[in-house]
This record gives structure tokens, C-alpha cells and sequence, in this order.
């Protein structure tokens, strides 16, 4: 049974949208409680030239365009929402000056003003204060009975709103273009993240195929190879009535056999290699050259030059691989009679090197084998190298070096 997968992450876009809509409520509680305290005012005072009606009626005009239009644009549906709303709203409430000119009409600005910023962008924001301040003044100054007295203090008045408004307004729209632009980044961080973390997973993988590819080949497809050249080598001694040798072929398969079953369970579990498991790197090297001289009847010998010392689990695989590597093909392409192994102890360094004396290579014309390609890169991921030199009819030499 398969996990289910997980949702992907709210986006930070998302997340400040829903922010956003959370406080609206607020902002139409805000709206209802001005609207209803300019009603509570609209009953108290004395009713006007004609009457507190007029005055309730378009009132409540005004909560009623909020609720259709107002609401809507507060969430920024559609920019429609935000002009039907200011038109209504500012038309009732000019209406409001005109028939009712001692009312307290400034209430209303608290949630006006506010509203035009919080439903437009700052250009179209600041072209409809700078109309309703327009239109304000122009009822302000309109029906006094000295106009020229009253433009002084009204454009003050006004040129003063203006600036106030604008500065706040702009000053609010900037913070939340910065919240709009953080979650931007954010979003694109997290989707940047989310794209490494993918490429790294396939590296991951990657790697481990490569990883599992040059086990299976310096382990587990080089024992099939000794299986089936000691079969071969069964096979002929039966034709030859040669029972002994048969046996003692057959024998040596089943050691190879339990030697890969052992390998591949260290595979299998990520562990060291079985040549490595309760011995030295020297005592590794030295019983797989018994091994191959055994298996093969070439003459295999290993020796070491300086002090033995551990190197650490990654350094001795990749050293005994390279063994492994290099006896293999000495046993498949070299048709050597002997072959000699070297471990080379260095304060700074070792190394590995094999030789052979069969019948060597051309290197401009032999490309390497997955094998050595596979050895070079296990070389290379310690801050090692491999060179391999050879030439017809002088064998072939195989040098590895690996820092400590």
C-alpha cells in the first residue's frame, strides 16, 4: 500500500490573499458602524430644510451600494465594482451636503477616503480623490453667499486632504506591494527549491545506478566469468576422462558461486565488499591473487612497499576493485602467464599498481570498457587518478593513485 502524496504548499501569494480577506471584515464592519453612527446623528439633530428623510433615504443608499458594489470591490472582483460603488457613495453623500448642509457629513469621510484606496490602484486612487475633494469643494463654496470669501479656506482645506490622503494612501499601497512582491519571491524561492530538490533526488539516483552498475561489474559479472571458464575447464577434463580435475573444477565454481552470493548481499545491504569483511586491504589483495592463480593458473603475486595502514572503507574498495578490475582483464584479454600486484604506502598518498606481461594494447586505438571508465570515476570521486599504459607485446601496467 502506497502513501498517499502530500498536497503541495499553500503559496505565499495564496496565503497573503487569504490574510487579505480575513481583515475584510472588518473593513465592512468598519463601513456599517459609520454609516449606522451618521444615521444615529442624522436622528438626534434638528431635521433640516426638508426634513430628516432625504437624509436616512440616502443613508442608507450609501449602505446599500457598499453591500451590492462595495463589498466586491474591497476583495478587487473586478474594477467595475470599485466605480459603481464611488460613484453611488459619493453621489449620495454630496446629495447629503446639498439638502442638509448642517449635517455632520465629515463622518462619512473615514470610511470614504479609505475605501478609494483600498479599491483602486494609485493612479486611478489619486485621480478620485483629487474629484472628490474637487467635488467637495465645489459644494462647499457653491452655495455660500460670498463664494470668493469661502475659495481661500476651502482650496486650503482641500490642497491639505489631498496631500494627506495621498500620502497615506500611497504610503499603504507601497507596503502591500512589498508584501505582494515578498510573496512573489517567495513563491519562486519555494519553486526553485522544490525544482533542486527534484534534479538532486535524480542526481541521486543517478549516481546510485552508476554506483550499483560498477559493483554488479567488478563483483558479481566478474564471478559468472570465473564460472563459466571453470565450467568450460570442468567440461573439457570430463571429455578427457579427467575426473579429478573436474572435481577440483567444479569446486572451485561453487567457491566463486558462495564468493557472489556473498558479494551479492553486501551489495544488497550497502556494506564493504566481501573481500574486505574481517581482513586487511594486504590480506584482500593477497588471497584474491591466490584466488586468480588458482582459478586461472596465472601467475599472480602481491606485494606491498612501505608501512600498511588503514585508509579508511571508501579508499580500500576502490583500491580492491581496481585489482579486481585489472585481474580480470589480465585473466580475458592479456593471455599472460604472470601478472604482479604492488601497494605502495606514501606519507601523502598510495599506490596501486598492476602489471602484467601479456600481450598489451595499442591505448590510441582501444577504448576503455565500462569497467575502467567505471574505476576512473570511483578514482576521481577520492581525488584520485588511474593511468594505463601498455604496448604490443609488452604487457600491460595499470597505476592508481589515491590521496590519504
Amino acid at each position: 500500500m502506497t502513501a498517499a502524496p502530500l498536497p503541495p504548499p499553500e503559496l505565499s501569494s495564496d496565503q497573503l490573499a487569504a490574510v487579505w480577506r480575513s481583515q475584510a471584515k472588518w473593513w465592512h464592519l468598519g463601513c456599517y458602524a459609520i454609516v449606522a453612527t451618521a444615521v444615529v446623528v442624522a436622528l438626534l439633530e434638528p431635521p433640516g430644510q426638508h426634513g430628516r428623510w432625504p437624509t436616512l433615504v440616502l443613508l442608507l443608499g450609501i449602505a446599500v451600494a457598499y453591500t451590492l458594489f462595495g463589498r466586491r470591490a474591497i476583495m478587487r472582483e473586478e474594477a467595475v465594482y470599485a466605480v459603481l460603488y464611488q460613484l453611488t457613495a459619493w453621489t449620495c453623500l454630496l446629495t447629503i451636503i446639498a439638502l442638509d448642509p448642517d449635517f455632520e457629513a465629515w463622518l462619512l469621510f473615514f470610511c470614504l477616503f479609505p475605501q478609494i484606496w483600498a479599491t483602486f490602484e494609485v493612479r486611478p486612487a489619486l485621480i478620485a480623490t483629487g474629484l472628490a475633494l474637487l467635488a467637495l469643494f465645489t459644494a462647499a463654496v457653491a452655495p455660500a453667499e460670498n463664494p470668493r470669501a469661502e475659495v481661500p479656506g476651502a482650496l486650503v482645506s482641500v490642497v491639505i486632504s489631498f496631500a494627506l490622503s495621498a500620502a497615506l494612501g500611497m504610503f499603504i499601497h507601497r507596503i502591500i506591494g512589498e508584501a505582494e512582491n515578498r510573496a512573489a519571491v517567495i513563491d519562486e524561492l519555494r519553486s526553485t527549491r522544490a525544482q533542486l530538490a527534484a534534479v538532486e533526488r535524480a542526481a541521486g539516483v543517478q549516481d546510485e545506478r552508476g554506483r550499483l552498475s560498477r559493483e554488479i561489474h567488478d563483483t558479481l559479472a566478474q564471478g559468472f566469468t570465473s564460472v563459466i571458464a571453470l565450467s568450460r575447464a570442468a567440461t573439457s577434463a570430463l571429455d578427457r576422462d579427467d575426473v579429478a580435475t573436474a572435481r577440483e573444477r567444479l569446486a572451485m565454481i561453487e567457491h566463486t558461486a558462495v564468493d557472489n552470493l556473498a558479494e551479492a548481499r553486501v551489495i544488497v545491504a550497502e556494506l564493504t565488499p566481501g573481500h574486505l569483511q574481517s581482513r586487511t586491504l594486504v590480506e584482500a589483495l593477497a588471497r584474491l591473487a591466490g584466488t586468480v592463480t588458482e582459478e586461472t593458473g596465472i601467475q599472480v603475486t602481491s606485494e606491498v612497499d612501505g608501512e600498511p595502514a588503514p585508509l579508511g572503507g571508501n579508499a580500500e574498495v576502490v583500491l580492491l576493485r581496481g585489482v579486481q578490475e585489472a585481474l580480470s582483464n589480465v585473466r580475458r584479454h592479456s593471455g599472460a602467464r604472470s601478472a604482479a600486484v604492488t601497494l605502495t604506502y606514501r606519507p601523502e598518498r598510495v599506490a596501486l599498481e598492476v602489471t602484467d606481461d601479456g600481450a598489451g594494447f595499442d591505448p590510441a586505438t582501444t577504448q576503455p570498457g565500462f569497467g575502467l571508465d567505471g574505476l576512473q570515476a570511483r578514482a576521481a570521486e577520492l581525488g584520485g587518478a588511474v593511468t594505463i599504459t601498455g604496448g604490443d607485446g609488452h604487457g600491460t601496467r595499470l597505476v592508481m593513485e589515491l590521496p590519504r
